[in-house]
């Protein structure tokens, strides 16, 4: 089973990257940072679930 699983994934090849001027970032990094940023903004924009309080 475990190399079946590894078989789905090949990890043999160079990493690729984004360049912006001075910045590079490999492509794996970028998703993780938009990833990250996506579930920030999903925090703040999605309300807290409420029970039910009783009110006094």
């Amino acid at each position: 089973m475990p190399a079946l699983v590894a078989a789905l994934i090949n990890l043999s090849h160079p990493g690729r990257y984004v360049h912006w001027g001075f910045i590079q970032l490999s492509v794996a990094n970028l998703v993780v940072i938009a990833l990250m940023i996506l579930v920030f903004v999903l925090a703040i924009a999605l309300p807290f679930p409420h029970g039910k309080r009783a009110r006094r």
